[in-house]
């Protein structure tokens, strides 16, 4: 399947479980270009869309998947999040328990064809991000673990191949995800991955890299296409298998 086709899919695919909840058509936005959701909560979270574009920019500079390198910031219970089959959550610090409607349109939101990374911008492994991003992933999938993804996941060759996900820090050898069926629609970076990617108004770097530098910084790029593309080529046949694992757990309807 073509990777521009590919990304028609994913937004037909949601535009299924939008309506459901009743969303008008329109809110679908153009069919071929790929932008960003970052998601914002009350407290604990990070804007950053200079990383973004910047990611989007390099997408396109490797890639031949069209996309509009810009972000627009939504909050989890927005209806709009559905015309945005990739999202970002970027956490600094840990958050409150969201709300029993935000969860309810999140797991819609994924299990219809929507991709969530959740970034940890602190550089601490195992501190109050983790704990709270844990405890909304149980919320949201409680039969479903996050684990750290294996050393053959389709994310660490969906376009460049990846002996280690790196960001700004290297606190983690791994990526974590929840996978459904053949597909992971959810991926926890444990290692500040838009930290690396984000530029300061005049264009430098905003944030070293540690330990490694410049190299370091390239191989976060190259973690960030991958995720864009491993995004894409979660073809239609594998997020209906997805819908259906989700439906016979109970978890849509």
């Amino acid at each position: 399947m073509r990777r521009d086709r590919a990304w028609m899919t994913r937004r037909a695919l949601l535009a299924g479980g939008a309506a459901t909840l009743a969303l008008p058509a329109h809110a679908l936005g153009p069919p071929s270009q790929l932008d960003i959701a970052e998601l914002t909560l009350p407290s604990g979270t990070l804007s950053r869309p200079s990383a973004w574009s910047r990611l989007l920019y390099e997408v396109i500079q490797s890639t031949s998947v069209e996309a509009n390198p810009e972000s627009i910031v939504l909050s989890p219970e927005d209806p709009a999040l559905f015309a945005h089959p990739f999202s970002v959550l970027v956490v600094e610090d840990g958050f409150a328990p969201l709300g029993e409607a935000a969860i309810r349109q999140l797991v819609r939101y994924l299990s219809y064809g929507g991709f969530l990374v959740i970034d940890d911008a602190s550089g601490q492994p195992s501190g109050s991000v983790t704990a709270s991003v844990r405890r909304l992933c149980q919320r949201l999938f409680p039969t479903r673990p996050l684990a750290p993804l294996p050393g053959d996941h389709s994310l660490y060759r969906a376009f460049f191949l990846l002996d280690r996900p790196v960001g700004r820090v290297a606190v983690s050898p791994t990526v974590e995800g929840i996978t459904v069926g053949p597909i992971t629609p959810l991926i926890f970076c444990p290692n500040d991955l838009s930290g690396a990617l984000e530029r300061r108004p005049d264009g430098r770097d905003r944030w070293p890299v540690v330990p490694g530098g410049e190299w370091q910084r390239r191989e976060a790029v190259k973690l960030g296409i991958n995720l864009v593309m491993y995004a894409l080529t979660s073809n239609y046949k594998h997020d209906q298998a997805h819908v259906r694992a989700l439906m016979e757990e109970g978890r849509i309807e």
